[in-house]
């Protein structure tokens, strides 16, 4: 009868090179995946009587050696191995293009046999909204490696291939560091019991000795806590900055959050808590992409609430969310990632509406208005607020289409602010907001274009947009039939080109959107918009049977922007109908051309809006 170091022994032979292709192609980094995976099972011989027992062993280990690769692996890891396969290197290119959870539910899909369910439930999302992520993933990396959908799996076996002959420690020699790690948890463990004892207080621990994090804490609605050890900043010696011994411990409580009456008094409803117990992924909100905003903070609470619906009111969830950082500088790394969740979001079928600045809530303050277009399409209102040391996002979403109440979401993430207020480490308090318009934030590899979330549905299809890589524009695909105009003329400079399709709507090949910018000197972009104009308004002389209808129109000193309906005979009976608009911010231009699919088509006044948005973007061209 095999002894428990047998099976240990086997399962660490049979599950390790397979395991280290899963956390390679999640980051991309071969020492630290080699790492993450070797103190896996390390780990499941520290539990080896637990894990021994399941019927799926993979599905314990696998989990923690993702989780120890991505602390492990650097910022800048992708292609550090200068003398990676091409055909890799443009693989590994790919997936490093994906968001987190994407990637994740891809890489489970593709490189393991889980059930979508069992899927679902490992990165913590509901099984429709994994299945979507899985769509749009597998879509995006396919254009990104120009292969169809059916051949994406050979890819990964070359991966496989690289790292079948990696060298691994000896089984025995994992084994003791094993029951090395067995041995100092429970001494650890039994001098902590001692001194917990001796102070008269109670140290609560989980089954693996690991502090009370944002996975386990319950309280009436209500999770906080410090962040154990999985979650600190890495200790010096592993590349990174030792954490500073002097910062002081904060306690976040309830009575420092957004209260139950302040919420309902902002927006009327029956408001109740919903008991908190998120996912291994630690994903609260929509269009959250990672646990936390500063990984290396030192507390973390958030809390959540909903109201049914209610005579004139949709059913409603509210979700509050508080970092606090080491310093104000991390702070506000962690403000602007919490911006980018909800400004770049990569949801499908997800929508920014529009943009805020709060004036006298905090440090800095923004609120974004988004719109889910999924089935019950819902509005979403992500206010993101810093004071001090501490950041806080105030997430409501109603399940219905309708104005956002920008004021009270206002009041709401000032009552936030004020709550923390007098914790160490804040700063400013809130007054009363004063909210005004603002462009949106810069997110993306190219923030002077358009992205994904700034494109509305079009009718009769839902799967999201997918766009390609921003490259230099060669050609323009936004240029009508009537202009024809090209971005890679004599002084024009940073000149790209990016078009949106919907690859899984099986669509006319004409369809889709396309974008092209390019920056000249302010004069001579003004006659390069000038120009467009004049082409456009001789169109018709020029090119029988096809009609141009001006629909939108803005021209001061240092912003252009004009918007045509175009449609063209090609046949006796056929036409062919597209969109276009031309814009100016000071020397920066851009274009953009939608080519519609018969009854898929923009709601009206829906492309004039997205031209108002590439104009809004424009000014980052010149940054």
């Amino acid at each position: 009868m095999p002894t428990a170091a047998d099976e240990f022994d086997a399962f660490y032979k049979n599950a390790r090179t397979v395991l280290l292709q899963q956390t390679f192609a999640l980051t991309g980094d071969l020492p630290a995946s080699r790492s993450a995976v070797r103190d896996a099972f390390v780990a499941a011989w520290h539990h080896w009587r637990k894990v021994s027992r399941l019927e799926d062993r993979d599905a314990w280990v696998r989990p923690l050696a993702w989780r120890y690769a991505q602390r492990r692996h650097s910022a800048r890891i992708f292609h550090r191995d200068r003398k990676l396969d091409p055909d890799i290197k443009a693989t590994l290119d790919a997936l490093a293009k994906l968001p987190l959870a994407q990637r994740k539910v891809l890489l489970l899909t593709q490189l393991t046999d889980v059930s979508m369910s069992d899927m679902a439930r490992e990165v913590g999302l509901p099984l429709h909204e994994a299945e979507q992520r899985l769509q749009t993933a597998t879509s995006q990396f396919s254009i990104s490696r120009d292969v169809p959908t059916t051949a994406i799996r050979p890819l990964f076996e070359a991966l496989l291939a690289h790292v079948d002959e990696a060298r691994w420690p000896r089984v025995t020699i994992v084994r003791r560091a094993g029951t090395t790690r067995r041995r100092t948890h429970t001494a650890v463990g039994a001098v902590a019991a001692m001194g917990a004892l001796v102070l008269g207080g109670a140290v609560v621990t989980d089954a693996q000795g690991v502090m009370p994090s944002l996975d386990n804490a319950r309280s009436n609605g209500v999770a906080s806590l410090r962040l154990g050890p999985d979650d600190q900043k890495p200790a010096a010696g592993d590349g990174s900055e030792a954490a500073d011994p002097d910062v002081p411990a904060v306690t976040i409580d309830d009575t420092d959050l957004v209260s139950l009456s302040q919420l309902a008094a902002r927006l009327p409803g029956s408001w109740e808590p919903i008991d908190m117990a998120p996912a291994e992924s630690g994903i609260l909100m929509p269009c959250q992409s990672t646990r936390f905003a500063d990984p290396s903070g030192v507390a973390s609470a958030a809390q959540r609430y909903k109201a049914p619906a209610e005579k004139g009111r949709p059913s409603r969830n509210m979700v509050q969310a508080v970092e606090v950082s080491t310093t104000s500088s991390a702070a506000e790394s962690a403000y602007d990632a919490m911006l980018g969740w909800f400004a770049g979001c990569t949801d499908a079928r997800t929508q920014l509406v529009s943009t805020y600045d709060v004036g006298a809530v905090g440090d800095e303050a923004k609120i974004l208005v988004l719109r889910s277009w999924k089935r019950p399409a819902s509005t979403m209102v992500a206010g993101i607020a810093r004071t001090g040391q501490a950041s806080t996002i105030t997430f409501t979403r109603a399940q219905d289409v309708h104005r956002a109440d920008v004021a009270r979401a206002a009041g709401l993430l000032a009552d936030a602010v004020n709550g923390l207020c007098g914790l160490p480490g804040t700063a400013a308090c809130a007054e009363k907001p004063q909210v005004t318009t603002a462009r949106p934030v810069p997110v993306g590899a190219v923030p002077s274009m358009l992205l994904e979330v700034d494109l509305p549905p079009v009718s009769r299809v839902d799967r999201p947009w997918i766009g390609t890589e921003a490259k230099v524009a060669r050609s323009n695909l936004a240029a009508s039939r009537c202009d024809g105009t090209r971005f890679d003329v004599k002084a024009m400079r940073r000149n790209m080109t990016r078009s949106f399709v919907i690859p899984e709507a099986r669509l006319s090949d004409l369809f889709g959107l396309t974008e092209s910018v390019g920056l000249l000197p302010e004069r001579q972009a003004s006659q390069f918009v000038d120009t467009v104009r004049k082409k456009l308004r001789s169109c018709e002389d020029r090119q029988l049977g096809t009609e141009v209808v001006k629909v939108g129109d803005l021209s001061t000193r240092h912003q252009d922007l004009t918007v045509w309906h175009v449609t063209t005979e090609i046949s006796d009976n056929q036409t062919m109908t597209y969109l276009m608009g031309i814009m100016r911010q000071g020397g920066a231009v851009a274009q953009v051309g939608f080519v519609p699919d018969g009854k898929v088509q923009m709601a009206p006044g829906a492309f004039i809006a997205l031209a108002h948005r590439a104009l809004d973007r424009l000014p980052e061209l010149t940054g």
